[in-house]
Parts: C-alpha cells; sequence; structure tokens
C-alpha cells in the first residue's frame, strides 16, 4: 500500500507540469465584440409621463416595425500592455419615430497604455470631433465567484460603479494577462471580454479571440480632433444639457462612457 501511494505521488509530479506547459497566456491579438442595445427597453424609458399619451402610439409602432435589439460590431487589438478599440463598419440610426439616444451610438477610437496608465480617445459629439487626452478610467471593482466561458475562454465577474453611479458587470479572464477591455472599460487583473450595463440595457460581449503576433507598430493613438480632457468634455456636455432631466443624464453617459 506504501508502495502504491509513493507510485501516485512521484506520477502526479511528473504528469502534473506536462500538463501546465500547454497552458498558454495570449498576450497579443484581435478581439472582435458585438455592442448590443435593447432599443425598445431605452426608447420606452425616455418617455416621460407628461408625454406619454401623445408617444404610446409612436412607440407601439417603433416596436412592431423594428427589431428589439440593435446590434453593433467593434475590434480590439492588443499587445505590449496597449490597446486600440475601433467600431467596425456603418453606425447609422434604424429609427424615424425616435431620436436614438447617443447610449445606442458606437462611434469611439480608444487608445490605452497600461504602462503609462494614459488613453487618447477619438469622439464625435455632436458635430464636433474631440480627441481627449487623459488618464485611465478609475472604476472601484468588486469581485465575486461567479464564472462563465466567453469566446472560449474563462472568465470571472466583477461588479463596478462608473462615473460615480452607473453600475457595471465585467467578465474578465486571466488568460489574456491585460488590463484592457471595449471602450474604456478596464482595470482588471486580465482582459474584459464582456461588459453589461444592466440599468441601461447595453452590452458588450466578445465574439472572437485571434491569438496573433502583431507588428510592434500595430498600436498607436488618434491623431485628429479638438485635445480635451473628460473634465473639459463633461463641463461642455453640462452646458449643453442643463435641464437635469433623465434624458439629458442619458445623454451625458452615451458621451462619456
Amino acid at each position: 500500500m506504501k508502495n502504491y501511494t509513493l507510485i501516485l505521488i512521484i506520477l502526479s509530479l511528473i504528469i502534473s507540469p506536462s500538463f501546465a506547459q500547454y497552458v498558454r497566456f495570449v498576450r497579443s491579438g484581435v478581439i472582435e465584440y458585438q455592442k448590443r442595445i435593447n432599443m425598445h427597453a431605452i426608447i420606452g424609458r425616455s418617455i416621460d409621463s407628461e408625454h406619454a399619451p401623445l408617444m404610446s402610439s409612436a412607440y407601439q409602432a417603433y416596436k412592431r416595425e423594428y427589431p428589439q435589439f440593435k446590434e453593433l460590431k467593434s475590434s480590439l487589438v492588443f499587445k505590449n500592455n496597449k490597446t486600440v478599440f475601433t467600431p467596425v463598419g456603418e453606425n447609422t440610426s434604424i429609427t424615424r419615430y425616435f431620436d436614438d439616444p447617443h447610449i445606442v451610438a458606437q462611434n469611439n477610437i480608444v487608445y490605452s497604455d497600461m504602462d503609462t496608465g494614459k488613453l487618447a480617445s477619438k469622439r464625435i459629439v455632436f458635430d464636433q470631433t474631440y480627441l481627449v487626452k487623459d488618464s485611465l478610467r478609475a472604476i472601484k471593482w468588486k469581485f465575486t465567484d461567479e464564472v462563465r466561458d466567453i469566446a472560449g475562454y474563462p472568465c470571472r465577474r466583477a461588479n463596478g460603479l462608473v462615473i460615480d453611479s452607473v453600475y457595471v458587470v465585467a467578465f474578465y479572464t486571466d488568460k489574456i494577462p491585460i488590463s484592457g477591455g471595449p471602450e474604456l472599460f478596464g482595470g482588471l487583473p486580465g482582459m474584459i471580454l464582456q461588459v453589461v450595463l444592466p440599468h441601461e440595457n447595453v452590452s458588450w460581449t466578445a465574439t472572437k479571440v485571434e491569438d496573433l503576433e502583431l507588428p510592434e507598430n500595430s498600436i498607436v493613438p488618434p491623431t485628429s480632433g479638438t485635445i480635451i480632457d473628460f473634465n473639459g468634455l463633461t463641463n461642455k456636455l453640462k452646458s449643453i444639457h442643463k435641464d437635469g432631466t433623465k434624458n439629458a443624464f442619458s445623454d451625458l453617459l452615451g458621451f462619456l462612457l
């Protein structure tokens, strides 16, 4: 019996390293994301009680004519602790009954450098193009025990708050050891492959991860636009939206997320 136990211990010491050598950490590649927006919920939430009688028939017509979810594609290129998030394809309105809230759009290019803690983001705000240069967004994360598989990678859940009060759920994988993610989301011990804003009815989910050895010059920041930081952009937006309504707050979110 002693000999049998000794053999098992020796085998475990031999086999474990042989399995461990096949664990691969991806440090360079491209991630494809799909942004999914529940248009029915967002537009329905934007109709206040005062205008409900007038807007009810238009809202019902919208729901009959247009799909519940709007879907947009984007890509994230990553290498050497740097990332660039870029929209893919056209981002056009799908409504004629209502103006699309800005949160349903996707027109930001975001460059993040985790080594320097800096970002550069090209953002279209109404008819103005800004180049936002600032520090990486600080998010208050709280880790949970929930796990799920996303795009073939084991991911762990973390909950956070952005812009002081917006609740966010993220799933990240430590198999891609870069603290990045779609848009401005990051700051976790691994790449974020899914972000959900439950109360805003918006999510970003990785649909494909390509493990590629990219050229050294493949991660570059955007360059065009009026240079500003997030504090300056926030003040500009607040000067436009002075009424403090929920729709005004939704517009702010759409430009600042």
